[in-house]
């Protein structure tokens, strides 16, 4: 059998997943938002890094300032960023590129970015980069075309052309991305279409990139996905395939299309735990179980697992300002079996809204930091890093009781037992809930020996992490 090949929980051949994946650890750029590192590129009209986030307008960020500060990324215990788009376009988002080819003046040109993946390489850092091949932007060369030719363009049918000549608005008459009229829908079914998108695959793979995060992938034919598979493993059978995707991920894991996808059900699972508290530490393990029911196995320890992103309100906002509820969240994150990914300043307590809220200027002033949420996840980070339990191990709950949690992570003959307090008074767990084997506190205090007796404390709102000294 290759060495790429392994059998899913369904009975049919997949390709595996990349190795390094469950290692991984990924940080999440917004790069207009995270550093100025050349102000040379900035546009006349550049506002102030703090000014309040906004939909339009920029701040000066660059690749530049991403390579300033991988150090930050590298401290903190993440190993692979996942940089949203970054090619030439007309809004700070870049979700509406005009051309996939050339990286966003604003930001660099092709050296830029060869330095960004140079030095995040030379650091151990993966570089993964978003693919937005749903739609466009109305800027895109191919889109100007059908614009000023009509029916006498070559590029009319690599779009979904309702009526001629072009009509933008206030009604497009063009299928966009979500009624967007600047963002015109590509025509995945057209072979020419499909050829401009694999391309794009291939260019930026040979350019060193690690992987591609699918934009809006239910949009867009699940035969192309396959074929966009086929292709990246052909250049890179180790590049990274992760799926957006907002409801059960199943479709996107048969091994023919993602590697995993970006975990928003796991995300509801936690806030609805830490933050919205709709249900008990019960509900919450059920809802685990039941998320870990529809992940083939292969798949499980590539999951991408995140609690905020540039489509969400920050998470510290989530949990009404709350950094304790916030880091108890960040727990659950970090020990769930899959890749924790963190949003650029999350780490640092920022707080916003839904966009724009959520897409504010880095902030870089230390003395405005949350320490205590800083030295709380890079201190998790450093313990999943030590514990392969947390990155490969099984996933269930002996103890789900009100307000407080075991998860049991089990790899061999190792255990690891991490148990979640959200609750306002201290709590004990029944040792005969969790296993009759001895364990030792390995988080926050390392190395202290756990309760004697027949119970395990638990404080009011934290978190406590376990091992086994011989064993499950």
């Amino acid at each position: 059998m290759s060495p790429h090949i392994m059998t899913n929980s369904y009975g049919t051949t997949a390709p595996n997943v990349p190795a390094w994946v469950q290692d991984a650890v990924f940080y999440q750029v917004f790069p207009e938002r995270f550093a100025n590192g050349d102000p040379s590129r900035n546009p006349p009209d550049v506002r102030a890094w703090d000014s309040p986030p906004a939909r339009d307008g920029f701040l000066g960020g660059d690749l530049a300032g991403i390579v300033q500060h991988l150090d930050h990324v590298v401290d903190l215990g993440a190993n692979a960023l996942y940089l949203t788009p970054i090619f030439a376009a007309g809004t700070n988002h870049r979700y509406d590129a005009s051309d996939y080819f050339a990286i966003d003046p604003l930001l660099g040109d092709l050296g830029a970015f060869r330095e960004l993946v140079a030095e995040a390489h030379a650091r151990g850092v993966r570089v993964v980069l978003d693919a937005v091949l749903n739609h466009c932007g109305v800027g895109h060369s191919a889109f100007q075309d059908v614009v000023a030719h009509g029916v006498q363009s070559p590029y009319v049918n690599w779009f979904y052309v309702e009526d001629l000549p072009i009509v933008q608005r206030p009604v497009p008459n063009y299928r966009t991305c979500s009624g967007c009229w600047y963002l015109p829908k590509w025509n995945v079914h057209n072979p020419e279409v499909r050829e401009h998108h694999l391309n794009v695959a291939r260019y930026w793979l040979e350019q060193g990139i690690d992987g591609w995060r699918l934009d809006v992938p239910y949009f867009v034919p699940m035969s192309f996905w396959r074929q966009f598979r086929r292709v990246v493993k052909e250049v890179n059978p180790e590049a990274y395939i992760v799926a957006e995707e907002w409801r059960s991920p199943t479709q996107w894991l048969a091994g023919d299309t993602a590697d995993g996808t970006m975990n928003y059900t796991l995300r509801d699972l936690v806030l609805g735990f830490t933050a919205d508290r709709t249900g008990d530490a019960r509900t919450f393990a059920s809802g685990m179980d039941d998320l870990r029911d529809q992940i083939p196995h292969h798949a499980r320890a590539t999951m991408l697992n995140l609690l905020g992103s540039h489509d969400t309100e920050r998470v510290l906002t989530r949990h009404g300002d709350d950094p304790v509820a916030t880091r108890l969240a960040l727990a659950l994150l970090v020990t769930a079996p899959g890749v924790p990914m963190i949003y650029y300043g999350d780490e640092i307590g920022m707080a916003g809204d839904n966009d724009p809220g959520c897409r504010a200027g880095m902030l870089w002033d230390t003395e405005r930091w949350d320490t205590d949420t800083l030295q709380w996840l890079t201190s998790l980070l450093s313990l999943r890093s030590r514990l392969p339990a947390l990155r490969q191990g099984t996933d269930e709950y002996p103890y789900a009781v009100g307000d407080v949690v075991v998860r049991r992570r089990v790899l061999g003959e190792d255990a690891v037992l991490v148990a979640v307090n959200r609750g306002w008074t201290d709590a004990r767990v029944p040792r005969s809930a969790i296993g009759r084997r001895e364990v030792r506190q390995a988080w926050p205090a390392p190395d202290h020996r756990a309760a004697s007796g027949e119970q395990l404390y638990v404080p009011a709102r934290s978190a406590v992490v376990w091992t086994t000294e011989d064993g499950a």
